[in-house]
């Protein structure tokens, strides 16, 4: 694979703490990425905003302005991510499909594809600028546009399960599976819109835990021991 698409989920970004952000995880993702870049692998990513926002389970606030709350937690990831990437060496760009100022670049396909061949690391915040689209159905959307080889969908948990790991025990991971099996058990490991676009134009998964040690570098090279997904 030449160039990824890397979904972190914004749980997974706070690691112990639940909420806010968690330093030396994000640290830790960006040193797994600079190996990436300096092996020469294109990466884009897209963050989730669960860290901040939990829109959905409101039952007071008007479902539009929840997912453009939620929008705005995503931007706030990706600016601080890829100032940690900065840190540790790469060179980023934040891309929104919403004008932000001066924070972020207007995202065209064009653009973020120059980007990538100039060695830098690609941050698409802001989902799709719609609601009622989810981060997984923005970050496949951006992986399709791209024309990612594959996304890496790393999560709070190690992989795809039949059913709820936190709820039930005894649940069993998946090592493969195909988009198809997904939609029809109704796993919900990304929501079904993600699902069907991945499906529709053949875009696999590779799913993982983010607080797994060296994971993103491993799904990579060849030690992966999340589950992945067939098209």
């Amino acid at each position: 694979m030449k160039r990824v698409l890397l979904k972190l989920s914004g749980e997974a970004l706070a690691g112990d703490k639940k909420t806010g952000f968690d330093e030396a995880t994000c640290m830790g993702v960006a040193r797994q990425v600079k190996q990436l870049v300096d092996d020469g692998i294109q990466v884009a990513v897209v963050t989730g905003g669960g860290n901040f926002w939990r829109g959905r389970t409101s039952e007071t606030i008007d479902r539009v302005k929840a997912d453009q709350i939620g929008m705005l937690a995503t931007v706030m990831n990706c600016i601080y991510v890829s100032d940690i990437f900065r840190y540790a060496g790469m060179k980023t760009e934040v891309f929104t499909p919403f004008v932000c100022g001066a924070f972020t670049a207007l995202f065209s396909k064009d653009a973020a594809l120059a980007a990538l061949e100039e060695g830098k690391v690609i941050f698409f915040a802001g989902g799709t600028g719609h609601p009622y689209f989810s981060t997984d159905t923005g970050a496949v959307l951006r992986a399709i546009e791209i024309e990612a080889d594959a996304m890496l969908l790393a999560k709070a948990i190690d992989g795809i399960y039949d059913s709820d790991p936190k709820v039930n025990p005894s649940a069993k991971k998946y090592d493969e599976i195909s988009i198809q099996e997904i939609i029809d058990k109704k796993l919900m490991a990304v929501d079904l819109t993600a699902s069907i676009m991945c499906l529709e134009n053949k875009m696999p998964m590779l799913v993982f835990g983010l607080n797994e040690e060296n994971s993103i570098v491993e799904t990579m090279t060849g030690t992966f021991s999340g589950t992945k997904v067939t098209v």
